[in-house]
């Protein structure tokens, strides 16, 4: 007589190697991002003292304007992580909420930054008058760059995810931006200490 529970069919979890392909995939992308703004802040320390005459840090910086960008992206990073939490914990209230803050909190630095930059402007500095002026555009246009993506990135995931829900698609994709915002922290320390905060003192 044979047995029909005697042999159990396994099936892969494809769900979740899906999953695991795709964080590892991102992981290394942000490893090359990180290799672009090390190469920079590399380039930034060499070309740190060419002035030629041009505007210099001192002049240039208010420590206490980037310390508030700094809270505002930090809080981002924060609310991200807590978003990214509720993700796995399939609340889909709290998930909204958190991706929302970090939407606005993330919004408001960027608008921060391209203030700072038009100011500079406005007050004739820009990128052409010395190599070190030249570098820090570059790392601060890029890192805003980075920003603006991630807030878009932000309201692509955030609408669909109001109708579809939070299944294993939206885990993903929504895994990786809290990610990606995280990044984005981690390298604004960099640029905080190497770029603002040596400079002045």
């Amino acid at each position: 007589m044979s047995n029909s529970g005697s042999h159990v069919e396994v099936y892969p979890d494809t769900h979740h190697d899906v999953y695991s392909k795709t964080v590892f995939g991102f992981w290394l992308y942000l490893i090359t991002d990180f290799v672009l703004f090390a190469t920079m802040f590399a380039a930034f320390a060499v070309l740190s003292k060419s002035f030629f005459g041009a505007a210099e840090p001192k002049q240039m910086f208010n420590l206490s304007y980037t310390a508030l960008q700094s809270f505002l992206l930090l809080g981002a990073s924060f609310t991200a992580g807590l978003g990214g939490a509720m993700v796995h914990r399939r609340k889909m209230v709290p998930t909204l909420v958190f991706f929302i803050l970090t939407f606005c909190l993330g919004s408001v630095f960027a608008v921060s930054q391209f203030k700072e930059l038009s100011n500079l402007v406005s007050e004739g500095i820009n990128w052409t008058q010395s190599a070190y002026l030249s570098m820090f555009f570059s790392i601060i246009m890029t890192f805003l760059i980075h920003v603006v993506i991630a807030l878009l990135w932000t309201v692509v995931l955030i609408v669909p995810t109001l109708f579809t829900g939070l299944d294993s698609v939206a885990m993903r994709r929504l895994t990786c931006l809290r990610m990606f915002w995280q990044f984005l922290n981690i390298v604004w320390v960099f640029i905080f200490t190497i770029v603002y905060l040596a400079g002045v003192i």
